[in-house]
């Protein structure tokens, strides 16, 4: 049998480009770079479509800058904590039941060619 798409209700952001301080080695502390960030978070958007009320809903204009908050806060070693923090700050908003947050480190230090690298975390409400 063919899996079904999740079709869940869902805001999602993509491509947000964050400068920050994070990384395991000091160059990445003291120079900064840039992270990209997908956050998609998933909701029943039922009430706020029938209702034309953006209360019932993420308003993803805050959204947008919480996660530029959560990414520019306090250094971190991994992209790993980012992602933790972002997801974290997305399940903040009332509406969202859960978050899938993708955290790119375009610049990361790495010997060999690449695209990208990336960590994708999702989580729900506890």
């Amino acid at each position: 049998m063919e899996a079904v798409a999740d079709r869940r209700d869902r805001i999602t952001l993509t491509g947000l480009r964050v400068f920050a301080h994070h990384g395991v080695f000091e160059f990445e502390r003291e120079q900064g770079q840039v992270f990209v960030v997908d956050v998609t978070v998933f909701l029943d958007a039922h009430a706020a479509a029938s209702g034309d009320d953006l209360a019932q809903t993420v308003h993803y204009g805050e959204l947008a800058e919480a996660v530029v908050v959560a990414v520019e806060r306090d250094p971190v070693d991994l992209i790993e904590t980012v992602a933790e923090r972002v997801a974290q700050t997305a399940l903040g908003f009332a509406a969202a039941s859960e978050v899938e947050v993708t955290v790119h480190k375009p610049d990361a230090p790495i010997t060999v060619p690449f695209a990208d690298v990336a960590v994708t975390i999702v989580r729900g409400r506890e």
